[in-house]
C-alpha cells in the first residue's frame, strides 16, 4: 500500500517513515500542508497519515483539498490535539480515523490496516486470474493455492497490473506507483523487476501473463 505521511517534526517524520516502511508500506513524506498537496496532486495514495498543526497549510486545509472519487485516500489524523471538538472538526472535514499523540506504533499500523480493509472501490479484496490469486490484505500471492514467493515490489507491480487489466503502464508509471518518490531506483530497473516477476510466474505455471506493448509498457490483458 502506498502511504503519504504528513508531519512537520523532522525527527518524528523520519522515525515514522522508517517504521512504516518496515511494516510494508511504500511511504512518501511531506513536512507541511502545501508540500502534501503537491504529492496528492501528483501521485495516488491508499492512505494518508496527517498531522493537524502544519506550517503553510494546516491539516484541515489538506483534508478539504483531498482528491475526489476513486483517487481519494483514507486519512488517519495523528495529532497532539486531544480535545473532542478537534476530533469532530477533523472527522467532519473528511478524516476517516483519529489518533492522539503520544501513541503506540503498533496501534497505528493496526488502524492503518483496518482503514485499508474498509470497502472503497467496487473490486474484490482478493484478485484472481485463472489459478493466480493476489491478496492485498495478507500481502501474499499464490498459484493453485501454492504460495508464490514475491518481493514487496514484485507483489506491488503484479497487483497494479491485475487491478488495471487491459491498461499498459510505462516503466515510469510503474516506478511512481510502486516506489516512493524519493526512491533512488531508476525506471530502467523496472525491466529487471518485471523480468524477475515473469520468471516466477512462468515457474509457478502462469506463463505469458505479463505482456509488453512496444512504446506503451507492460500489461495483463
Amino acid at each position: 500500500m502506498k502511504l503519504l505521511l504528513v508531519e512537520d517534526s523532522e525527527r518524528l517524520r523520519q522515525t515514522l517513515q522508517h517504521g512504516l516502511q518496515g511494516a510494508g508500506f511504500t511511504v512518501d513524506a511531506a513536512g507541511d500542508g502545501v508540500e502534501a498537496g503537491g504529492f496528492l496532486a501528483s501521485y495516488d495514495y491508499d492512505l494518508v497519515v496527517l498531522d493537524l498543526m502544519l506550517p503553510r497549510l494546516d491539516g484541515i486545509g489538506v483534508l478539504h483539498n483531498l482528491p475526489a472519487g476513486d483517487r481519494r485516500p483514507r486519512v488517519l489524523v495523528l495529532s497532539a490535539r486531544d480535545q473532542v471538538p478537534d476530533r469532530i472538526k477533523a472527522l467532519n472535514a473528511g478524516a476517516d480515523d483519529y489518533m492522539v499523540k503520544p501513541f503506540a506504533f503498533d496501534e497505528l499500523v493496526a488502524r492503518l490496516h483496518a482503514l485499508a480493509r474498509r470497502p472503497q472501490q467496487a473490486q474484490p479484496p482478493v484478485l484472481h486470474y485463472g489459478p493466480l490469486a493476489w491478496d492485498p490484505l495478507s500481502q501474499s500471492a499464490s498459484v493453485h493455492d501454492e504460495p508464490l514467493p514475491l518481493t514487496p515490489r514484485e507483489f506491488a507491480v503484479l497487483g497494479l497490473l491485475l487491478r488495471h487489466r487491459g491498461r499498459a503502464f510505462s516503466r515510469l508509471e510503474i516506478l511512481e506507483r510502486t516506489a516512493g518518490s524519493d526512491s533512488e531506483v531508476s525506471d530502467r530497473s523496472v525491466e529487471v523487476l518485471v523480468f524477475g516477476l515473469r520468471r516466477k510466474l512462468d515457474a509457478a505455471g502462469v506463463p505469458g501473463l505479463i505482456e509488453t506493448r512496444r512504446g506503451t509498457g507492460y500489461l495483463i490483458a
